[in-house]
């Protein structure tokens, strides 16, 4: 399963996110998208303190907030959190359907090549 897949699932649980510019977000999850981009409600934010690496920065609430997933360092799940219940993969893979008739032969030398009527060169001369 993908880890996206896996967050999806996790709706409505509380949260803690480290991105890359070093800020701490913390809340719940309301949605995550297939890109990863994280909506999360009741946010106590945390930004990073420029000046001095040890201290602790700002800490805003917020009632929302939407995250992109590509600033996304990693989340932080809690303890509490059911793992095998939600790495469950219970979508059933799809199954590769049987090609059409038409298109049973091989991609060797020639052919149409998706364009056209078929054959190599300009024409069909020499009777083939």
């Amino acid at each position: 399963m993908k880890l996206v897949r896996f967050l999806m699932k996790c709706a409505n649980e509380s949260v803690t996110i480290e991105l890359k510019n070093g800020t701490i977000v913390s809340g719940t999850i309301t949605s995550v998208s297939p890109q990863m981009n994280t909506a999360l409600r009741a946010v106590k934010m945390t930004t990073k303190n420029r000046s001095s690496p040890s201290a602790p920065g700002e800490t805003v609430s917020l009632d929302t907030i939407n995250i992109r997933g590509s600033t996304i360092r990693y989340f932080i799940l809690p303890d509490s959190l059911p793992l095998d219940t939600l790495l469950i993969d219970d979508q059933p893979k799809p199954k590769n359907k049987a090609r059409k008739e038409g298109d049973s032969r091989g991609r060797g030398r020639g052919g149409s090549r998706g364009r056209g009527r078929g054959g190599r060169g300009r024409g069909r001369g020499r009777g083939f």
